[in-house]
């Protein structure tokens, strides 16, 4: 699998080994899926930050843990140039959610920030959870990616 990951950090991360627990989750689940060669942007932000944009873009007033951005709908067909790859699009990730949440989940940080990765990878492939049983496909499919990372609970 050929994916290209870059990820822009807005806030400090303690770890740098955190950075490559996102590319080897984001290349697993790329390779898991099947994808062509494609590029995806990670971006570490605040809780202010993704407040922001959680606001503006979802009219949804609080912060949230992850965000993602879709470069193209669901059904939609890719296209790109030969020798290109799909610009899937970007992933946003409040690095204070995710130590908040791995506190609260019992796990550690590097497992909530390979979570989130992979959860708003799946969004970005069409994948969601608005009703039980595609909430259930997404989870079982995020399970099942970070198991092989060997990222479990």
């Amino acid at each position: 699998m050929n994916l290209k990951v870059d990820i822009e950090q807005q806030t400090p991360v303690a770890d740098k080994a955190v950075l490559k627990w996102i590319k080897r989750c984001l290349s697993t689940a790329a390779e898991m899926e099947e994808l062509p060669p494609a590029e995806v942007a990670v971006t570490l932000v605040n809780n202010e930050e993704i407040h922001r944009l959680n606001r503006d873009y979802r009219g949804v007033d609080r912060p949230t843990d992850v965000l993602s951005f879709p470069q193209w709908e669901p059904d939609e067909e890719w296209i790109v140039a030969e020798g290109e790859r799909v610009p899937l699009g970007d992933i946003v990730i409040s690095v204070p959610k995710a130590e908040e949440q791995a506190r609260e989940y019992g796990h550690s940080f590097t497992r909530e920030i390979g979570f989130l990765s992979v959860h708003g990878f799946l969004h970005l492939l069409g994948y969601d959870h608005g009703t039980e049983e595609e909430e259930k496909e997404m989870f079982s499919r995020q399970e099942t990616i970070l198991s092989r990372v060997d990222l479990r609970r």
